[in-house]
């Protein structure tokens, strides 16, 4: 595993949550809840971030996280900008490195990334200049950090800070899903009192991962008295890959409809990273209903990324 720290201990990158102190979950957390504003405030801002100079390369689609990545540096002075990678050099055959060492030549002082491979995010952290630091915006099936901080950030929101007395439940493809892995990384690292893994035998995760999370391959027995409910996204160009027949099926057997959510306790909250495929993982009447909690995670997104990039950026700040 790459070395996220500067020599003195400071976050530099942001490529797993893996390894971050309790603490400093807490801290990112209570930072972002300070830049979190409802619909139709005054966003908060900052210079904190003035001076530097962000690059969002992105090779796969995204709309939720690149937007509030940009956001979230416009809304701290930085400046921001945003690479096609798939229309830029590298469609012609040049390396991501190369990409970056371009970039770099061009004064960027932070790199966030998207990636479909595994690895290739790590691998540009190993190899930028002392002073650049690289975030990861997803990254294969492996990782998807800042997803993992606004999730705990909105079950945080509606549950408060006691992550001991839940039971979280993270339901659907589980084995395919950065978010899961994310999620189990910051769930873990705060204390959750329970986990619980519910999906069908051939979307589990491989034995030893997510080690202390209870597998249910029953949406009714995994759901049961559960304080949140996450649902993940079915890829469905990996459905016939997982050996279920289609989407119909599937949401008969794992679907989160209003009769299975009601086996959760009564206050219980839904959540979904998103895109969301309606009738397939999740009924729009639980997507769109009062349980729901994922138009919070959206507007948690840019409040985690500002904090994120505002400690990253921080240490450099007192150096200078």
């Amino acid at each position: 595993m790459i070395n996220q720290r500067r020599p003195d201990g400071s976050l530099r990158h942001l490529i797993t949550l893996d390894g971050l102190s309790r603490a400093e979950l807490e801290d990112l957390l209570a930072r972002a809840q300070h830049f979190v504003c409802e619909p139709g405030e005054q966003p908060r801002a900052n210079q904190s971030l003035a001076g530097i100079t962000i690059g969002n390369l992105f090779t796969e689609p995204s709309t939720r996280t690149r937007v509030s990545f940009e956001l979230a540096g416009r809304r701290l002075g930085a400046e921001v900008v945003n690479l096609e990678v798939q229309l830029s050099s590298r469609a012609k055959g040049e390396t991501m490195l190369d990409t970056i060492y371009t970039l770099q030549a061009l004064h960027f002082d932070m790199f966030i990334i998207r990636d479909s491979q595994a690895g290739v995010v790590a691998h540009v952290a190993e190899h930028v200049q002392p002073h650049v630091s690289v975030l990861s915006a997803g990254e294969a099936h492996v990782s998807h950090p800042t997803q993992g901080l606004l999730d705990a950030l909105t079950i945080r929101q509606r549950k408060g800070d006691r992550f001991d007395r839940l039971t979280v439940a993270v339901v659907g493809d589980i084995r395919h899903s950065r978010v899961a892995r994310s999620a189990y990384e910051v769930l873990w690292g705060l204390g959750v009192g329970e986990l619980r893994l519910v999906a069908p035998e051939a979307l589990m995760p491989e034995p030893g991962e997510f080690a202390g999370g209870r597998r249910f391959t029953s949406p009714e027995e995994g759901l049961r008295d559960v304080d949140v409910v996450m649902m993940l996204r079915i890829q469905k160009e990996r459905m016939e890959q997982a050996a279920i027949p289609d989407g119909d099926d599937y949401f008969t057997r794992f679907g989160l409809t209003p009769a299975r959510l009601a086996l959760a306790r009564p206050d219980a909250i839904v959540m979904h990273p998103q895109p969301m495929n309606r009738g397939i993982e999740i009924d729009s009447a639980v997507a769109d209903g009062p349980q729901s909690a994922i138009r919070d995670q959206v507007r948690n997104g840019v409040a985690v990324r500002m904090a994120v990039l505002e400690a990253i950026a921080r240490p450099r700040r007192l150096r200078a």
